[in-house]
Order: structure tokens, then sequence, then C-alpha cells
């Protein structure tokens, strides 16, 4: 790929290594200077260093990438270490225990070459805000997923933000492409308030866990990527591989509680919003994935409660590539009447949905589980010859002026 095709031409260019100090301090010195002129940092093969280290900035803490800055990895990797117990990249308007986070503008983070952004060997701590630690060792009460830290005086005994790989916050204009994102810690890419921006080529490599230390260690909650509160504005296109759990999750959940933002053990980075509509998702399209859930669980999920609303929504182009012994339990889910979910949205807080031209070997391919209304969904093949190709599961009452079409479940499992 040139320069040109990066859109690098005529910005000045940093290197982290012409910077002193530990790697994710080198290449946080070059971020900052590139933030004083909307420049670029390329973090590549490093010079000088034997391969394989030369390919691997080995990261103790998160890189934070300013406003105005173009992050290019080029064939490298940007690892967690085993010291680590924070995110990969974040913007750097996220400040843990902060009142207020100030929006940032025109961030991009573009992979070329096979760039990878990876979990640690050893992690710390995996999973989300509700999952206890656990080692060999050591296995607390209640649902747990693996992390060194636990039993460890001193230490958080649960995942938190820290977890998430990539986190974006109060962000407009950006672009993140061309990477493959391997062994989540928890969820791997989180947009949260986030506007105007692009999410594309894609490759997830997560498998519900990990062999460390010689034993297979489960790492939960590993999403691919999450839209969260508050975003808008935002294409999401060419999305491969397989995680552990959803591969997209789009998710306006509950206004919740106004405070700090960045609290140690928080799921999410940013509190509650002040006014629920600010929590709104709207004017999302996703096209062209094809992948699976190494979990089971979905390949597109779509949940909202507490009176947030997901409007205007496009999902084109779907393939499940999940194993034949191992269906996802929808391919495409839409809301939840769970009560620990908030139960079923109102009708009209999720509408304007647009699901077209989906191949899915799932229990349910396309499951609408609370309310929908002012949609369509057309040319959905089940390749699951027991299961219907569109179901409805919280009642009729939840579901208004849907058009559905061109429909069809097969025969036999004939895609696999």
């Amino acid at each position: 790929m040139s320069d040109n095709q990066l859109n690098i031409t005529g910005t000045q260019i940093f290197d982290p290594e012409n910077y002193p100090g530990t790697d994710v301090e080198r290449i946080n010195a070059a971020l900052q200077d590139a933030a004083k002129c909307g420049g670029t940092v390329i973090a590549g093969v490093k010079k000088n260093i034997p391969a394989p280290g030369n390919s691997v900035w080995l990261l103790d803490s998160a890189i934070l990438i300013p406003g105005n800055v173009h992050l290019i990895i080029d064939n490298c990797t940007l690892k967690r270490s085993d010291l680590s117990r924070d995110n990969i990249i974040r913007s750097a308007n996220c400040i843990p225990n902060s009142d207020n986070i100030d929006p940032l503008k025109n961030i991009r983070i573009t992979g070329i070459n096979n760039a990878v952004i990876a979990g640690a060997d050893v992690p710390r701590s995996t999973g989300d805000y509700a999952k206890y630690l656990c080692t060999p060792q050591f296995t607390p009460k209640g649902w747990s997923s693996y992390g060194s830290d636990a039993g460890k005086d001193g230490e958080y005994q649960k995942g938190d933000w820290r977890n998430i790989s990539v986190l974006l916050a109060k962000v407009d204009n950006f672009l993140i492409d061309g990477v493959t994102v391997r062994d989540s810690h928890c969820w791997a890419v989180v947009l949260e308030q986030c506007t105007r921006g692009k999410v594309s080529n894609i490759e997830f490599d997560s498998r519900n866990g990990k062999t460390v230390n010689g034993k297979w260690e489960l790492f939960r909650n590993q999403d691919g990527l999450d839209l969260l509160r508050g975003c808008r504005d935002i294409t999401i296109e060419n999305i491969t591989g397989h995680t552990g759990d959803d591969l997209i999750a789009v998710c306006a959940v509950g206004n919740g509680k106004v405070g700090k933002n960045g609290v140690i053990g928080g799921g999410s980075f940013l509190t509650g919003d002040k006014n629920i509509s600010d929590g709104d998702i709207c004017n999302i399209i996703i096209r062209n994935v094809r992948g699976y859930c190494a979990g089971g669980h979905q390949l597109i999920r779509f949940l909202n409660s507490g009176g947030a609303k997901i409007s205007n929504v496009i999902v084109d182009t779907v393939i499940d590539t999940s194993p034949a012994d191992k269906p996802h339990i929808s391919t495409i889910r839409i809301g939840d009447s769970n009560p620990a979910w908030g139960g079923a949205t109102p009708l009209g807080d999720t509408c304007g949905f647009i699901i077209n031209n989906v191949t899915a070997n799932a229990k349910f391919p396309v499951l609408i589980a609370g309310s929908l209304q002012d949609s369509i969904i057309s040319n959905v093949i089940s390749l699951n010859q027991t299961a219907q190709p569109v179901s409805i599961s919280s009642g009729k009452e939840n579901f208004r002026n849907v058009i559905i079409s061109n429909t069809l479940t097969v025969s036999g499992n004939t895609g696999k």
C-alpha cells in the first residue's frame, strides 16, 4: 500500500525509535509530538534488533492516542506484556477517575502488512466487570475468568474496562482499519459515544480462551467489536474471524448513574448520561461480515434498555461460519425480553432496521427477542434444516410493521 493510499503524503512522520524509554513510552512520546502538527506515527519493524523480537512492541501500559493523529501499525505486533493491566490502545482523553471527558477529533489507526494487536502471554486479568479472576491454584465463587492477579493481595479481583484491547470514547471522525486483534482479554474493540467513524477490514482471532503455562484457560466476554451508548453515524464493514463471545454487539443499555469516568471495576469507561436520549445509537451500517463465535453466542447482537433507543440500522451480507456441531444461538439477535436486561423495549425504541442477505447456521438465524418496529428483513437462508429463518420469541405484541420476505430453510446442511 502506498503512502498516498494511506493519505500520509505531506504529513510529518514520527518514528518511535527516535525516542528514549520503554516501548510504550516511545510510542506515546511520538504520538504527543505528532498531535502538535496533525502528524503520523509509524510503529514498524525495529531496526538493529534480531528477529523475531524486532517485530513486537511489548506494552506495559496503554498507548494513549490524541486527536489529530494517524497511528500506522506496519508489519508488527502491538502486544500487552505480562506486566500490563491496561488497554493496548485508548483515546488519550480517557483519564481514569475523571469528572468530565473532553471530546477528541480525527483519530486514525491503520494496520498494513500483517498488523496485529495481541493480548499477553500470561494475562493479569481477563473477563468483564462481573467476572472474578481465577487461576488453576485459585478459584473464587461465582463466574470467573483467568487472571494471574487472582488471589493476590492489593489487586482488584474482577475484570473491568482495562481489559478492553482498543477503546475510543467521545471521538468524532475516526478510523480503525486493517488489523488483526488476537487473544483479547475481554472486548476487543469498544466505541463509547463515538460519532462519524468507520471500522473496517478487521480480523478477530480469539477462541474463548488460550493455553497459558501449558493449560487451557477460559477468557470470558471476548466480544469482537462493541458499539456502546451514544454511538452514531458509523460504518462497519469487512469483518472476519472468530471471537469467544459476540462478534459484533451494538448495545445502548440503561441510562446508568452519572459519576466519575474510568472507575476501576467499571465495565465501560464512561458513566451514565444526564439525558437518556444521549445514549441512543443510530445511523449504523454493518456490511460484509463473515465469521463465528467460538462460545456459540451471537454473531451480531443488538440490545437496548432503560429508555435508550437503537434506530436506523442497515445490516447487509452476513455469512455465519459457525461449525455445524456447534451452531450459534442466533446469527442476528435483536433485543431481549429477559428482565435481567430490562425486558423487551417499548415499541418504537428499536426501529428502522433493514436486514438483508444473511446465510446462517444457527438455532435461530434471525431472532427478535425484544421489540422491533418499522423494519424490513429479507433474503435469509437457514443452513440448519431444523431452524426457521426468522423467529419472534418475545410475542407478537412487541412486533409491529415489519416486512419479512424471501426466507428459506435448506433441506440439508449443504453449506458445511
